[in-house]
């Protein structure tokens, strides 16, 4: 059975103060769906406070509320939050252009993603003090924002996409940069993994014809990855992950290498999910949603179903299987998409609707 080779039904239920997002049998997304998933987002993008910031304070004049330095990106709780909030209305107007809410949809982003918005933007990553600020988590879903903004034929989408693109060139030489100076991996569960990082970014480079930015992600993948095998897989999760190091890193490296040098790479790095030995990876447990940190573990069980999809196409005997622990993930995480908590909300359907309509694209 083919769970995700195309995109999954979700029935929503209500419950007594939230909603469950069941899957079912391989279909499509359907506008409905669309139209529930795209409520969280919405719900939050106008809404200041709770924040948190990241940012360096040398001086009072950022002692301000954050929507006066982060005009676009102030709302959903923190900054790239917001963006990946943005990038999943674009997303979802793309694949759905009469979506119920279309014309508030449309509204907001005109709003938010205006020139001068994205002008203040740049000037707090222009500082000397800030310049890695939401390195990397937050200037690659800026990246993918972008990615999708170029292949939307809309003249809205256009728009926005001349706005955001000198953010995007800014992020672009700043990742060149900083992966000529990097001298390790980041291997973590959170914010700053590299391997996931440059997936997106490395889209972004493809669609936007970035060979400078394509380059250097190729090397610095190559560099840091190509000889790796093995992988700790059994460590995972960490108590605060929202993504695999193991598997991301795997899903970075079918992009950057040939397909027959990638299975061979692949055979030796995750051993385990070709020998039958599937349980190595378990559906991570969450015992208190209202934790923002604890509730990470439900964003990596939609992070793995991405990962583990696209490593079936390359698992030979072991493809069922291995789309079987897939679902598994998928269930999890879907069905806590609304789980009623802000701690969760204001960010899972982000990795939902990447899940869904993106996630294990070539």
């Amino acid at each position: 059975m083919k769970f995700l080779s195309q995109l999954s039904i979700i029935v929503f239920t209500s419950l007594t103060m939230s909603a469950q997002i069941h899957p079912a049998a391989a279909t499509r997304l359907t506008p409905e769906i669309a139209n529930k998933l795209a409520e969280l987002p919405l719900k939050c993008l106008d809404l200041e406070f709770p924040y948190k910031t990241g940012i360096v304070f040398t001086d009072s004049s950022l002692l301000t509320a954050p929507k006066n330095y982060h005009p676009a990106f102030f709302g959903c709780f923190d900054w790239h939050s917001s963006v990946h909030g943005h990038w999943m209305l674009v997303r979802l107007l793309k694949s759905y252009p009469d979506l119920a809410k279309a014309s508030t949809i449309r509204s907001k982003l005109a709003a938010h993603l205006s020139a001068e918005n994205i002008k203040i933007e740049q000037q707090l990553f222009s500082s000397a003090d800030n310049k890695s600020f939401e390195r990397i988590y937050g200037w690659s879903w800026l990246l993918q924002l972008q990615n999708e903004l170029l292949t939307w034929n809309d003249p809205l989408g256009k728009e926005m996409s001349g706005h955001l693109q000198p953010l995007a060139t800014q992020f672009s030489t700043a990742y060149i940069q900083f992966l000529d100076k990097i001298m390790y991996p980041i291997r973590v569960g959170e914010h700053t993994n590299l391997a996931f990082g440059l997936c997106l970014a490395w889209d972004y480079a493809i669609t936007a014809k970035d060979a400078a930015l394509q380059k250097a992600i190729h090397d610095a993948a190559m560099r840091f990855y190509a000889a790796d095998k093995n992988a700790p897989v059994t460590w995972e999760p960490g108590g605060y992950d929202f993504l695999s190091p193991s598997l991301e890193e795997a899903d970075l490296m079918r992009r950057v290498m040939p397909e027959a040098d990638y299975r061979k790479w692949l055979y030796a790095f995750l051993p385990g999910l070709f020998e039958n030995k599937i349980s190595i990876l378990q559906v991570a447990q969450v015992k208190d949603r209202t934790d923002g940190k604890l509730v990470h573990l439900d964003g990596l069980n939609l992070s793995r179903t991405w990962c583990l999809e696209a490593i079936a196409e390359h698992g030979g005997k072991n493809k069922a299987a291995i789309q079987q622990l897939a679902h598994q993930h998928m269930e999890a995480g879907l069905q806590q998409v609304f789980s009623g908590n802000y701690a969760g909300e204001h960010w899972l359907a982000s990795f939902a609707v990447y899940m869904l309509t993106i996630g294990k694209q070539p």
